[in-house]
């Protein structure tokens, strides 16, 4: 059997206090940590550290977090959680517009950071926590197959790129189809999230995932609105008022 390792995290930040505070709570939590305080050190870190995580501030010297972010979703799709010192809802839904799995606000608690990254590789695990429970491995719908261990997404042959974060919304639908779900109820399953009755980042991650699913965005039979309850999953594709 294969040893388990211990999770991979790189911290960007260019606040040295934060740096070392992160890395020395991290550490203790027996997780593998390597820091940069730019996109240049992030560079030379990757260079030679495969992290399972990043934990991105926003706000960053050169190139800035955002930047950095979409670069990264477009090389590896390694899953980010940013922080900002700013806190605003328009920073937010741009983050998790260019891909960003998770948002946290500045100041922070480091507990509730290290909640927050469990709860994202949790979610990395792909069908083998107990959300799954009743899914099979692979699941079809319309021309798509979805690879829930290996975390793919396919229509026909051709692979489609998804984030962590759009997969696991995914997931969500898959294994709750032909039912209504309130964002409520997709932020519970979703896990990590802070809970703010205004907080439209299911709406961003919907909106996402549908620009891949849908052969019109605008007019969608897979992921429908139901206005006054959520979102509902028809995998047969079947449009509805």
């Amino acid at each position: 059997m294969d040893e388990i390792r211990p999770p991979r995290i790189l911290v960007v930040d260019d606040d040295a206090g934060i740096r070392d505070l992160l890395s020395d709570y991290l550490r203790k939590q027996d997780m593998g940590v390597q820091t940069a305080r730019d996109g240049r050190e992030m560079d030379e870190r990757l260079a030679g550290f495969e992290p399972d995580l990043v934990v991105m501030d926003l706000m960053l010297p050169g190139e800035d977090g955002l930047a950095l972010t979409r670069r990264l979703k477009a090389d590896r799709d390694v899953p980010v959680i940013m922080l900002s010192a700013r806190g605003e809802d328009i920073d937010r839904i741009v983050g998790l517009e260019v891909g960003a799995d998770d948002y946290l606000p500045k100041p922070f608690n480091p507990r509730e950071l290290l909640a927050r990254i469990r709860a994202v590789l949790r979610r990395g695990g792909g069908g083998r926590n107990g959300d799954g429970e009743g899914v099979g491995e692979r699941y079809d719908f319309g021309p798509f197959t979805v690879d829930l261990a290996a975390q793919r997404l396919l229509r026909g042959d051709d692979e489609i790129a998804v984030t962590h974060a759009e997969f696991a919304l995914l997931k969500i639908f898959i294994e709750h189809p032909n039912r209504a779900l309130s964002r409520d109820q997709i932020m519970d399953w979703l896990k990590g999230f802070e809970r703010d009755p205004f907080d439209r980042s299911i709406d961003v991650r919907v909106t996402r995932l549908r620009r891949k699913l849908e052969d019109d965005p605008a007019n969608p039979v897979y992921i429908r609105t139901v206005w006054g309850q959520g979102y509902l999953f028809a995998p047969k594709g079947k449009a509805g008022p």
